[in-house]
């Protein structure tokens, strides 16, 4: 695996600026990488190995993707909307999993490991450079269940809303009196009113 500082550059430059959750998600990509025995996790024959599951929508989600080389489009990354700035890492191979939850503790901590930094922004980056790993983050063995529906390469299943017709594919659908439904007609979207519009026309 590359530097910590020339990780943090290209995952810098990647997400378009420099900030504490980059310092944070490139930090906390390298320990989870490093807790399954994953050394270049980008290299071909390990990013197969990989899935890394983020629950945040953040700076840091960016950083551990960049460092990890994980992609929703190679379902290798896995999006968990809990608002919770941690994130999981999977060796498939071995199916040893840690989850990383970056401390409330270390917020509070920044003026101790850099006190010459008067500013907020510049002083956390130079203070979650400096931490312990131990300060910086809380880290959980964890078993994730069964991955059938999760796996990359071709759709295994597909099924077929009742209510709307639209194709659901791997296992996504929601089971209700024995029959399929999409996750929108199941239990709602983030959208309303949907009306379909002709292209041609727009």
């Amino acid at each position: 695996m590359e530097t910590f500082e020339t990780l943090l550059e290209g995952s810098a430059k990647a997400h378009g600026h420099l900030c504490p959750g980059q310092v944070v998600g490139v930090r906390m990509a390298m320990l989870g990488c490093r807790l399954i025995g994953l050394d270049n996790p980008q290299r071909i024959d390990q990013i197969k190995k990989l899935i890394v599951f983020v629950e945040m929508d953040r700076c840091t989600a960016d950083a551990v993707a960049y460092v990890t080389g994980v992609k929703l489009g190679r379902r290798s990354l896995k999006f968990t909307d809990y608002g919770i700035m941690a994130a999981t890492f999977l060796n498939l191979e071995t199916s040893e999993a840690y989850r990383i939850i970056s401390t409330e503790e270390s917020r509070n901590l920044t003026s101790e490991y850099a006190p010459e930094i008067e500013k907020k922004v510049p002083q956390q980056i130079a203070a979650y450079k400096r931490m312990p790993e131990s300060v910086l983050f809380r880290v959980q063995k964890v078993r994730i269940p069964c991955m059938e529906n999760e796996m990359p390469g071709p759709t295994k299943k597909k099924a077929t809303c009742v209510k709307c017709g639209q194709v659901v594919r791997d296992g996504k659908e929601i089971m209700k009196e024995g029959k399929p439904y999409c996750r929108p007609c199941a239990s709602g979207a983030y959208f309303t009113d949907p009306v379909d519009v002709n292209i041609e026309e727009v």
